[in-house]
Formats: C-alpha cells, sequence, structure tokens
C-alpha cells in the first residue's frame, strides 16, 4: 500500500476508496442508529417500562464514555460524550414516539449528518500536511501524562532515534519531561538509562527525546593499545565507546580555535565501578602522545600502575612525597604563565611544546626568533586522592585547580565519593570534566551537574554491577551527550606487556620536561625531583621497558640473582671464621654516651641532617625525622623543634599545611 495514494498502480476507485475508508465509520454509526430506533419503536411502541430503560440505559452510556475518555484530551471526551449522548435521546425518543413522529425525523436527517462531519474533521486536523498522522507517539506521550505535547520527525540513527518535542506552552515546561523519563522507558520496556531528554537552550518547553533501544555497552571490549601513538595531546583521546556505538573521546588542552578550553578532571566512581581501568584508559592515551609529560602520585604504590610508571616524568608513592609533588604544582604555574606570556602564548597550544623559531613566539626584543626550548603539557595526576586531601586538607588542590588551566598544566583527581567532606566545593566547582562510573544513588550529586541527571544519566542504577558504564562531561563533547552512557576498555593481564612497551616508547620518544618547570620544580623539591630517566636502546634500536611480566619462579631467579647486599660483596663464603681478638668480650651496653655537643656543634650537626634529607630526596620534615639524630647526638626532641622554628625562620625551611612538618627550602648552588 502506497501510504500517499493507496495501492500502488490501483485504479481511480480503488484510490477514492483508499481516501473514503477513514471517514466512513461516522456515517455507518448514523444508519445503525437510525435503524436501532426503527426496530426499537416496532418493538416498544407506547411501552412505558421501556422508555424508563431506554432512558437509564442512555444515563449509563454518557457516563461510561465520559470516564472511559479521562486518559485523553479533553476536547476528544467532551466530543465523544456529547455525541453518544444525543443518539441515545434520539433512539429513546424514536422508540417510544417512532422515527418519523414530530421533530424526530428532522433531528435525525440535521442531526446526525452534522455529528458525523464533526467526527470527519476531526480525522483530518488529525493529519499534517505530508499526511502522516501529527500523533506519532502513538499515545504513548499521552500515558505518560504529557498528552499535549507535541513530537516532531523523529530522526533515526542506527541504535538511536532523536526526536523533537514541544510541550504544552503555559501550562508544562522542560522539567515536567525529565520527570517523565522513568515512565517513558516503562512504557517502553527499557532501562531508565536507554531514555534522555536534552532541553533546547533557547527555549523552556522544548528539547530532544533521545531512546536507545539496544544496550551496545554489554560485551566487554578489552584495550589493545593507545589509539593515536605519537600524536599530539592535543588530539582526542580516546576512553571507550558510547551506547549507540561511537568513540568516547575527551579533550585536556583547550583550542583558542574551536573555542574549547582547558580543562581539569575528576575520576569518581565507588569500589568495584571500574575506576581503575578508567584511569588506565586515559592514562595510556596521555602517555602516548609526543607533547606531554606526567607527574603522578599514587599511595597504593603503583599497584594498577606499575607497567606504566618507568613512563612517568615524576612518580611519588603518596605523604611526604606527594605533599612535595603538590608544592612543586604550585610553583610551576607561576614560571610556565610567564614563560608562555612572554612567547605570545595566552594559552598553551601544540605550538608551544616546539623549539620557538617563530618571530611570532619569540621573547626577544629585536623581533627575531628567540630559539627557546619548547614548554611541553603538563599533567599533575592524583590517584586515590582522598588519602592526599585527609594528610594536606579539603582544599589542597584548590589553588592549582584555579590556576592551573592558563599555565598549560592540567590536574586529574581520581577518588571514590567527590562529595564536601571530602575536598572543598572550590576545587569541586574547578573540575568542569568528570568520568563518572557507577556510584551510590545518594552520591550521585556529587558526580554530575544537576542539569545532566534531570536529562537521564543515574550512575547510582548502576553501583558496582557494571564495572566500567560511566558518564562523561568535558568541554569538546556535544552537551547532548553527557546524559548517554558509555563504557571504557577493559585491562586485562593481557594489557600488560602492551604498557611496558608504551611506558618503554615515552622513555625513549616522550617529552622531557622544558627548562623553565624543571627549575621551577627543583627549587621547590630539590633532588626529588629528577625527570624521567631516559631508556637505553639494545641491540635491534629498540626501546627496552623498565618492567617486565615474569613468567616463572626459575626465570624471576635468573633476572634477580642471588639475594646479597651489596656490602657484603667482599665476603668469601668458604673462608674461615677469624680467631677472637682482645675486646670482643667488652659490653656493648651500658657505658657513657661519649661527649654533648656544643650548641654551635648541634647547630651545625642539623644543618647537616637537613643537607642528608635533601640529598635523599625527602624534602618534607618534622621531630619524629629527627628521633635516631638526637638519639646519636644526645639531643632532645625539643630542641629539635626550636631548631625547626629557627630554620624556618633563616627561609631553610618552610611551613606545610599540616602541623609539625617543614618543607625543606633547597639550598641554592653555586653556578
Amino acid at each position: 500500500m502506497d501510504p500517499q495514494g493507496g495501492p500502488e498502480n490501483g485504479t481511480v476507485r480503488a484510490y477514492l476508496l483508499h481516501k473514503t475508508k477513514p471517514h466512513l465509520p461516522p456515517w455507518l454509526t448514523w444508519g445503525a442508529t437510525g435503524l436501532v430506533g426503527a426496530l426499537g419503536h416496532w418493538r416498544w411502541p407506547d411501552n412505558a417500562a421501556a422508555g424508563v430503560g431506554l432512558t437509564l440505559a442512555s444515563v449509563a452510556l454518557t457516563g461510561a464514555t465520559w470516564a472511559a475518555g479521562k486518559n485523553t484530551t479533553k476536547q476528544r471526551r467532551l466530543h465523544s460524550a456529547v455525541t453518544v449522548a444525543a443518539s441515545s435521546a434520539w433512539v429513546t425518543a424514536a422508540c417510544l414516539a417512532g422515527p418519523t413522529a414530530g421533530p424526530v425525523d428532522d433531528l435525525y436527517l440535521i442531526g446526525g449528518p452534522a455529528l458525523a462531519l464533526s467526527w470527519n474533521v476531526r480525522v483530518v486536523l488529525r493529519t499534517n500536511v505530508d499526511g502522516t498522522p501529527g500523533s506519532a507517539d502513538g499515545g504513548l506521550l499521552a500515558k505518560v501524562g504529557l498528552a499535549r505535547a507535541q513530537i516532531g520527525a523523529a530522526k533515526v540513527e542506527p541504535n538511536r532515534v532523536t526526536a523533537p518535542l514541544a510541550v504544552e506552552a503555559g501550562v508544562q515546561t522542560n522539567e515536567d519531561v525529565t520527570k517523565a523519563l522513568a515512565r517513558i522507558a516503562s512504557a517502553l520496556d527499557l532501562p531508565t538509562s536507554a531514555v534522555r531528554y536534552s532541553p533546547d537552550p533557547g527555549s523552556s518547553r522544548q528539547g530532544d527525546l533521545v531512546i536507545v533501544p539496544e544496550d551496545m555497552l554489554a560485551e566487554v571490549v578489552e584495550w589493545e593499545g593507545p589509539s593515536n601513538l605519537g600524536g599530539s595531546i592535543a588530539e582526542p583521546l580516546v576512553l571507550g565507546r558510547y551506547d549507540d556505538g561511537s568513540l568516547l573521546v575527551m579533550w585536556l588542552p583547550g583550542d583558542p580555535e574551536a573555542g574549547r578550553n582547558s580543562t581539569h578532571g575528576l575520576i569518581a566512581g565507588q569500589s568495584g565501578s571500574g575506576k581503575g581501568d578508567a584511569a588506565l584508559n586515559l592514562l595510556t592515551e596521555v602517555l602516548s602522545r609526543r607533547d606531554v609529560i606526567v607527574w603522578f602520585s599514587d599511595p597504593k604504590a603503583f599497584q594498577d600502575f606499575a607497567p606504566l610508571r618507568p613512563g612517568l616524568d615524576w612518580a611519588t608513592e603518596g605523604g611526604s612525597q606527594t605533599e612535595v609533588l603538590v608544592a612543586a604544582v604550585e610553583a610551576v604555574i607561576p614560571a610556565r604563565t610567564r614563560w608562555l606570556g612572554a612567547h605570545g602564548y595566552r594559552q598553551w597550544v601544540p605550538e608551544a611544546a616546539e623549539v620557538q623559531n617563530d618571530p611570532a613566539h619569540s621573547c626577544s626584543t629585536d623581533g627575531r626568533a628567540c630559539g627557546c626550548a619548547g614548554m611541553p603539557f603538563l599533567v599533575a595526576w592524583f590517584e586515590e586522592a582522598a588519602n592526599t586531601l585527609r594528610n594536606l586538607g579539603d582544599d589542597a588542590f584548590t589553588g592549582i585547580a584555579q590556576e592551573a588551566r592558563s599555565a598549560g598544566v592540567s590536574l586529574i583527581v581520581s577518588l571514590q565519593r567527590p562529595s564536601f567532606d571530602q575536598m572543598s566545593t572550590s576545587t569541586r566547582a574547578s573540575l568542569p570534566s568528570v568520568i563518572a562510573l557507577g556510584c551510590d544513588p545518594r552520591d550521585e550529586s556529587f558526580s554530575l551537574p544537576e542539569k545532566v541527571i534531570d536529562a537521564g544519566a543515574h550512575p547510582g542504577a548502576w553501583a558496582n554491577r557494571r564495572p566500567g558504564y560511566c558518564y562523561v562531561v568535558s568541554p569538546g563533547i556535544d552537551e547532548a551527550r553527557y546524559p548517554s552512557p558509555a563504557r571504557t576498555q577493559q585491562f586485562t593481564i593481557r594489557a600488560v606487556p602492551v604498557m611496558e612497551r608504551l611506558a618503554a616508547w615515552a622513555q625513549a620518544n616522550g617529552a622531557v620536561a622544558d627548562p623553565i618547570t624543571a627549575v621551577a620544580a627543583a627549587s621547590v623539591a630539590g633532588r626529588a625531583y629528577t625527570g624521567r630517566t631516559p631508556a637505553t636502546a639494545d641491540h635491534d634500536g629498540q626501546q627496552t621497558a623498565g618492567l617486565r611480566v615474569v613468567r616463572d619462579e626459575e626465570d624471576d631467579m635468573e633476572q634477580i640473582g642471588p639475594l646479597l647486599d651489596p656490602e657484603d660483596a667482599h665476603i668469601d663464603p668458604e673462608a674461615e671464621l677469624p680467631e677472637s681478638e682482645e675486646g670482643d668480650d667488652a659490653p656493648i651496653f651500658g657505658q657513657e654516651g661519649g661527649h654533648k655537643p656544643t650548641p654551635e656543634e648541634a647547630r651545625r650537626l642539623f644543618a647537616a641532617a637537613l643537607a642528608e634529607f635533601e640529598d635523599a630526596g625527602q624534602m618534607i620534615v618534622g621531630p619524629r625525622d629527627f628521633m635516631d639524630w638526637c638519639d646519636r647526638n644526645n639531643l632532645s626532641r625539643p630542641w629539635v623543634s626550636a631548631r625547626l622554628k629557627e630554620a624556618a625562620e633563616e627561609g631553610r625551611l618552610e611551613a606545610t599545611n599540616t602541623t609539625g612538618r617543614w618543607r625543606i627550602v633547597p639550598a641554592p648552588v653555586a653556578a
């Protein structure tokens, strides 16, 4: 059948019949009503009892029609009730008085066609100029309380249907649609996450209703390697795929031409939600780019990230090391911002990572290219950040988050529950990007913006039952995608060798810290910051990874060798033990502790102790770190506390956010 003109290749008669059929039911009903009135008069002429029964039946039928129409529009309900009331009243009169008595026949000949035509008019008005029924939802919106909403022509894509929707003006708003999403999903027998609504920013009653009928995320996709090895960090980072099969991507640097801002990121999800895999997807993409360095803190001692550790420019394991890392990031921000400004960059772009051979980006005052070394993008990553926030305070990252974007620095914070008691509201507000994995339903508002939740995003529905399922909100992603579920790629044991080779590639081919960043970091961290150690090439010229997978115990012992202390390497295990000598039996306890140092000598010892800590890369100290030193030099802890305060006044130490902990200010080195 041709929907526009009846049967294909049919006759004129068939065409006319096809067009007439939708309008025949009211006229057939009119004829049937006249026949019923004539038969009733033949059966019950002048019968009072029949009159009472017909009158009661007429009232009951009209009431039933009114009640049955409560789920339809008010106009249709009233039209139906009036039609039934008029028809039943005429039948009652025809049965008792006769179909031709008085005005009964006139009412039949005038009122009947009028009612039939009124229904024909309704059919015509329900059809648009293209011949497509105007109620394209098939009554769905009426069932969910949006009966007066108008739905437009749907755009059908593979596993995705998008339909423009407009609710009744002056009566309903976009908020009414978001409240009805769960009922729409129920009516379609779909999961709640399969139905979402994207309001039109320029209207309070229009938007797009999106339905994804099939969950394409049920199949696990394993990570096989980075998507763009050797590309720029400014290019998309591929993390997984959406439920309609399209790629899930995000960006960290900004793009002035595209109008995209640089961003900081939050990775949030409860235990078992796949937060580790989400972080690995992002980190492997970052490490595979040529113009970025990564500073990484993991209080869990790199349990998930060990194969990638050789590719990191700076790796710390929490505690005082992370405290120094935070201070170093704070120190490099103004230095990097000053360099970018001096070279004519309003924000970091890939050209800033190259040698500055363009006179337009020169810090030279003579108009010639300065030839300065480029400045790679910097990612400061804090894994399991709840531990760091407990030690440093809930606003530890606030300054970094508010100032780092213009310096070509992106802050990544990963934790299970980004609630107000974990991090300050200022820090959370400064993390515009989020990868929100499954969580407790009560924690949804901590992970996602309210408007994304209203549009249909509900990570609380997954909890830890669907690892890797997530919502991603980030600059550069179409806002209509924010409430769309996605899933990251899974990392298995088979991914370990690939990650090791990626770390080796980053050692050999990745960026190294520019002089400005390195000097600023060293001014705070001293020898705690050394930068990434370059890898060495094997005989084939291929870069070897710093870690490998141990296949069995035999390989393990072959690589490690005998467990021998280097200090005992000169001892011959076959040699005879020496004879006893005089003094071997002298007691070693209960003897005099030696002389107590003078104040001047103690101060020299204290300065030497600070230098030892600095040489070892321990830049955060406190009284407990000097316990062994106090015992060796017969000095009390109160004396050490006084010396710490004195050193702080002299500028050798700097107070940290933690009471009783001090950061060593690196001693200046002569040029």
